[in-house]
């Protein structure tokens, strides 16, 4: 762990200060660790390194290739590339015997954990309450330290979305998905209701069919979409990816982004193809072949609408099925949602929260380098990862753009080009 006695100083300022430390800003540090001319720290609240550890589930995958990792796309020399890690945990030849580039998200999580109990840059257990703009400079207040610093990188990610029926009910037997693993649920002999039809339903339901917490009387899959739907991974499509695409989306009205990224939506949020062969195969052994006595139901097309707590102890929910239009009510012991993530603003910023100019959806308003919009002077920039959907368009949540995004913003906060970002032209003409 690095010593911080340096940065005590009262009048010792940070170049930059990062706020949590998951993948977009973990990718931020490692191609900072490049310039050690400049003072950077990143805070997280947790002990140690973690990315949604409740969802790592038994057979998930990550959906993209272990190329777009934290720095290759930028930096393919740099010490923290895959390549790098297999190599250092001596891996490398066994790895290019399995001929994959989409690896298991247990093993890129591992990666991860590697990087950032190697950078100098991290401090962890480190919860900022409080940002606030003090005399030309940010400073942020833990329970520990207050610490200064010329610029900020927001990174402390998404919130679980809770369906607004499901929130006053949520607690032992109803909860989001990034808990699971966390909660190891007994799922004997109960009835068991999946709300969310994307590849974290998937993974749930196919685990909850292979009895990981135990045998279900009943497994219940319910998705707002029309059918349970494959990731579109194919090779145009993936130009969405592409700093080329970005730089075009940016340049379109505003008016027009929301509709493209909701048309676009099965581009990233759709359910891995071979998950979906694997599932189905699953399904037909069991009903063919091994005569499973699990009693399971896929349900798309249907909208969770309403939902109660019976005095039996289950909870009825209601149901609208797109189809018919009509109304349907099943009932669950155990619901588990499946239903994403939010962006809601930092707590840690409300004294700060007047000066930044954000969108009639309370959203940041985000340059192209990935600077909020805000009521200060203009050499002391606010940065916000993974918090630019609206503005940036469909790659923005995802792992595929990662480092030509923290290039991006280091380029910005030097002044200067430390990273080549600009690529040839597509294939396509946007």
């Amino acid at each position: 762990m690095m010593n911080f006695t340096h940065y005590q100083d009262e009048n010792a300022h940070l170049d930059l200060a990062g706020l949590g430390s998951g993948p977009f800003n973990l990718s931020l540090a490692a191609l900072l660790d490049s310039l050690p001319e400049l003072k950077i720290r990143f805070f997280d609240k947790k002990p140690a390194f973690g990315w949604h550890p409740g969802l790592m589930l038994p057979g998930a995958h990550m959906q993209t290739s272990c190329l777009k990792d934290l720095v290759t796309a930028v930096q393919p020399t740099s010490r923290w590339s895959f390549l790098s890690f297999l190599v250092e945990k001596g891996r490398f030849y066994s790895f290019l015997a399995t001929e994959k580039m989409v690896i298991s998200r247990s093993e890129f999580v591992e990666y991860m954990s590697w990087v950032a109990e190697n950078l100098e840059s991290l401090q962890f257990d480190s919860e900022i309450r409080e940002v606030s703009f003090e005399e030309g400079s940010f400073v942020l207040r833990s329970d520990k330290e207050k610490v200064k610093a010329h610029n900020l990188c927001l990174g402390t990610g998404k919130v679980p979305y809770i369906p607004d029926c499901a929130r006053a009910l949520v607690g032992q037997q109803c909860f989001h998905a990034s808990e699971l693993m966390s909660r190891q649920p007994d799922l004997r002999n109960r009835k068991v209701a999946i709300i969310g039809g994307g590849q974290t339903g998937a993974e749930v339901f196919l685990n909850c069919l292979r009895e990981q917490w135990g045998k279900a009387d009943q497994i219940q899959w319910i998705s707002r979409r029309a059918s349970f739907e494959p990731l579109d991974e194919s090779p145009f499509t993936n130009e969405y990816f592409t700093p080329d695409y970005v730089s075009r989306f940016l340049s379109l009205p505003e008016e027009k982004k929301d509709t493209i990224v909701e048309y676009q939506k099965l581009a990233s949020d759709g359910i891995t193809p071979a998950y979906l062969l694997e599932i189905y195969r699953e399904l037909y052994d069991r009903t063919y072949l091994s005569r499973s006595q699990v009693n399971w139901k896929l349900l798309p097309d249907r909208t969770l609408t309403a939902m109660s707590e019976s005095s039996g102890g289950f909870y009825d929910l209601k149901l609208t099925h797109a189809l018919s239009s009509e109304d349907e009510v099943l009932s669950a012991d155990i619901v588990i949602l499946c239903t994403g993530f939010q962006n809601i603003l930092p707590h840690y910023l409300e004294p700060i929260q007047s000066r930044l100019n954000l969108d009639e959806h309370r959203r940041f308003k985000l340059s192209s380098c990935f600077a909020v919009d805000w009521d200060g002077p203009d050499n002391r920039r606010i940065y916000a990862v993974n918090a630019g959907l609206h503005s940036h368009g469909i790659a923005e949540p995802q792992l595929s753009l990662t480092a030509w995004r923290s290039a991006s913003i280091i380029n910005d906060l030097t002044r200067r080009e430390i990273f080549s970002i600009r690529q040839p032209g597509s294939l396509i003409g946007w």
